[in-house]
């Protein structure tokens, strides 16, 4: 079994079947969850507020359809600040709609970032409000697949 907390708490095999039923569908209904690993809907319900309470599960999430919303480019950015530029590239990035997540990372590139664009000169736009502070490394993301949890 895993760590469920610093205590010492346990992650068993009913708290790994509830987050991965979860992580495939966070919207699924306690009775669902219920009767997909085997308790009684309030045994079920009493089971995730304990992970939530450990801090295993930290929330329920929307999951964005990009090209929906008009974005048919994802981008991940590998960005280097210049000398001193370090909090200005920081704050850049933090108020950039196009970057949806942005990792502060060890080694000689200080962020990965995840970028949404529209088209490739959306993105060419997108690097250069970066380039006066940064040196970048940009791949393109051709195919997302979405992994279980490894538990």
């Amino acid at each position: 079994m895993k760590k469920l907390t610093k205590s010492g708490h346990k992650l068993d095999p009913i708290d790994r079947a509830l987050i991965v039923a979860l992580h495939q569908n966070a919207r699924t209904s306690i009775r669902a969850l219920s009767r997909e690993v085997g308790l009684s809907a309030p045994g079920c319900s009493e089971r995730l507020k304990r992970l939530e309470m450990a801090g295993v599960i930290c929330g329920f999430s929307v999951e964005l359809g990009a090209e929906a919303l008009g974005y048919a480019l994802q981008a991940l950015v590998r960005v280097k600040p210049l000398t001193g530029q370090f909090q200005e590239v920081e704050l850049l990035l933090a108020t950039m709609a196009e970057c949806v997540v942005c990792y502060k990372i060890t080694g000689d590139d200080s962020f990965v970032c995840h970028l949404y664009t529209d088209s490739v000169s959306h993105l060419d736009l997108t690097l250069q409000k970066i380039a006066p502070l940064a040196d970048t490394n940009t791949s393109i993301i051709k195919t997302v697949d979405k992994k279980l949890p490894a538990l």
